[in-house]
């Protein structure tokens, strides 16, 4: 399993104050690995309740910042050198017995795939950003796709997103 205990609070502390940027620099983190998907190279970050996926062209952050408008995407494509870059974000509000159905549900996940990394924070076992990254096939050839979570126990809300990156 790739879930470590983080000694920091959120950073964010509910859903709406994420926003989505694939071009900003790295940001502080609280944890980093690196994995090799499908002959890709790929980094994955946790940055307080946000994260960071690195791979090619890509600088995939979901994050609070301030020099960024809030509010995710429920979509988002793009053409990047070499690539067909494909995102789409959720959020749910869930009562707390579905909750901790769904928290449990992603380490689940996270403790069964190899290319995973998942923060959980101090304060309560349901606070979590997880990331899952996985070889993909496409016309072109070989991708990518990742998937994320975000968890706010505090308010009952889950941010998943699903990331799908095409080589062309």
């Amino acid at each position: 399993m790739h879930a470590i205990s983080l000694g920091a609070p959120y950073l964010d502390t509910d859903a709406d104050q994420l926003c989505f940027s694939l071009d900003l620099p790295e940001r502080p983190a609280l944890a980093e690995r690196e994995v090799v998907v499908g002959g890709i190279d790929v980094r994955l970050r946790l940055l307080g309740a946000s994260h960071q996926v690195f791979v090619g062209p890509v600088r995939e952050t979901v994050a609070c910042l301030r020099e960024t408008d809030r509010g995710l995407p429920a979509t988002h494509s793009e053409e990047l050198p070499g690539w067909t870059y494909d995102f789409g974000a959720e959020t749910r509000r869930l009562d707390p017995e579905a909750f901790s159905a769904e928290v449990a549900w992603v380490l689940g996940l996270v403790a069964d795939n190899e290319n995973s990394l998942c923060g959980i924070f101090p304060g309560s076992p349901e606070a979590v950003t997880a990331v899952v990254v996985e070889a993909a096939d496409g016309p072109a050839g070989g991708g990518l796709v990742w998937r994320t979570w975000h968890t706010y126990p505090q308010h009952g809300q889950i941010v998943s997103t699903q990331t799908r990156l095409e080589a062309r």
